[in-house]
């Protein structure tokens, strides 16, 4: 072999090896991801309520195919109250849970595709009935092709149904086809379920608090996603696109072995970075531009999210650092007010008190007008340059499941039309950390100032005294992100 394409293939071959640092990634198995008890317990503890409540059998389908366009389908995407539940990852699926199967009846029962020799040809592996009973831990398992045989049979003579209501159109209209079924038998003394209730608030409950192999799989994917930042912020340079930025990211995901970006990556260069929910694009990174790059993995069915703004040069302007600063210090003083007994509000309290003091002090909000940092919280005159909230749930998907304030909780005296209190935050709860500051050009505004977007975001596990951040294996002081790119370019 010629010496000089040797070395190239040796280079291409180390390339691609799993960096030093890269989280260790578990080894494929045949069967759920945790094991199969993980998610026999979680329908064990659905069973139960179910049966506290009086019994009833719940339903939960799995996510439809999609079609992109003509013959092409999305990626395919599991649902995730279905996988919680299974750890099952085929489309087409059903769960069934039957609180009043009797000692000889199924309780769990799993519908999924047959085995088919001829479309595993083109599609690629599928468990099938028995071996996925077998592998998941149901009770039972049947073909999906039997549905509309066997969910009649299930739910004949049991007192409710309890699925997500309203949550699809198709699949309301499938369980009315079921419901009918049941009913057409009534002159045989066949009663069909008398009442339907939500099933989304009781897995909602048990989603909000997550375990250990739920932490485990998150913490891995944070590591991705924070290499996959640290390789944005080495590679970027002036002249590069919006789209170039972003391939480092995706790169970085699939190389670490996450199956998927969590979300559509937000990849701002200047003043985009002003449109929260801006794509990445075709726009150029221009010397003195700010980089706000939004963006994180899937793994395992575990979402991740981290948000980082960094100079495209590699060194902050004076005013760039300025609004930088007084973020970051809005980020602190939410994480430390992040912790198990506080309310969710607590911290994003504690964020908007720094920035609207920070907008005070830069007069970006008009000392004249407003005096004190309480009459800019209180006449919300910061919203206009901070408009969304400080944190939300993380968990299966990016904004988890889970209710912000508590459900059937006491409104406040002397207010029939207030809203209930805040969640109490408590051990096990995953949410982000994600103030920012978003300044457009205007008169009002000094110019130093325009055009600057920044948003700083980490992904917090609540404990007893505070928070685990899981997300800070890539810099987010400004000194160590100029040590960082600056240490690249003289390396490239």
């Amino acid at each position: 072999m010629d010496s000089t394409i040797k070395q190239s293939a040796q280079a291409a071959s180390r390339e691609a090896q799993p960096a030093a640092d890269a989280p260790e990634l578990p080894v494929a198995q045949y069967g759920p991801d945790g094991g199969a008890a993980l998610y026999r317990a979680r329908r064990e503890r659905v069973l139960a309520a179910l049966r506290a409540q009086g019994g009833g059998v719940a339903l939960v389908p799995t996510a439809p195919e999609a079609l992109r366009n003509r013959d092409a389908d999305y990626p395919y995407r599991h649902d995730s109250y279905f996988y919680y539940l299974t750890g099952f990852t085929e489309p087409e699926a059903l769960l069934v849970l039957d609180a009043n199967a009797g000692e000889n009846q199924p309780a769990a029962v799993l519908f999924c595709r047959a085995k088919n020799v001829e479309r595993e040809t083109w599609e690629g592996f599928r468990f099938g009935p028995d071996a996925a009973r077998e592998a998941f831990g149901f009770d039972a398992a049947f073909p999906v092709d039997e549905l509309d045989t066997r969910v009649p049979q299930i739910i004949a003579n049991r007192p409710a149904l309890h699925y997500a209501l309203a949550g699809s159109g198709r699949f309301d209209a499938q369980v009315k086809r079921w419901i009918d079924a049941v009913r057409a038998q009534a002159r045989s003394g066949v009663t069909a379920p008398a009442a339907a209730y939500d099933l989304l608030p009781l897995l909602d409950d048990m989603r909000i608090v997550k375990d250990a192999h739920e932490l485990d799989t998150m913490r891995r994917a944070a590591k991705i996603s924070a290499l996959a930042h640290v390789r944005a912020m080495q590679t970027c340079r002036p002249g590069m696109r919006e789209y170039e930025i972003e391939a480092e990211l995706l790169y970085t995901f699939r190389k670490h072995g996450a199956q998927a970006p969590a979300y559509g990556s937000i990849v701002a260069a200047g003043a985009n970075a002003c449109v929260l929910h801006y794509p990445a694009g075709n726009a150029v990174a221009r010397e003195g531009d700010l980089i706000l790059i939004d963006a994180a993995c899937e793994l395992n069915g575990y979402a991740s999210d981290i948000t980082r703004t960094f100079p495209a040069s590699g060194r902050f302007t004076s005013a760039q650092r300025e609004l930088y600063d007084i973020v970051l210090a809005a980020q602190q003083a939410a994480i430390d007010a992040t912790r198990a007994g506080v309310n969710f509000e607590a911290p994003h309290e504690a964020a908007v008190r720094v920035l609207a003091q920070g907008l005070l002090d830069t007069g970006v909000i008009d000392r004249q007008r407003f005096a004190r940092v309480d009459d800019v919280i209180a006449e919300r005159a910061y919203a206009r340059f901070y408009m969304h909230r400080t944190g939300h749930w993380l968990g299966m998907d990016v904004h988890d499941a889970g209710d912000y304030r508590e459900r059937g909780g006491e409104k406040s005296a002397g207010k029939a039309d207030a809203a209930p209190p805040w969640r109490t935050l408590r051990p096990g709860m995953t949410l982000t950390v994600e103030p920012g500051l978003y300044i457009r050009a205007a008169a009002d505004v000094p110019e130093r100032y325009w055009d600057i977007g920044i948003r700083i975001e980490d992904d917090a596990i609540v404990t007893e005294t505070g928070c685990e951040l899981i997300t800070r294996d890539v810099p987010v002081a400004a000194d160590e992100i100029e040590a960082l790119m600056q240490d690249a370019q003289r390396r490239a």
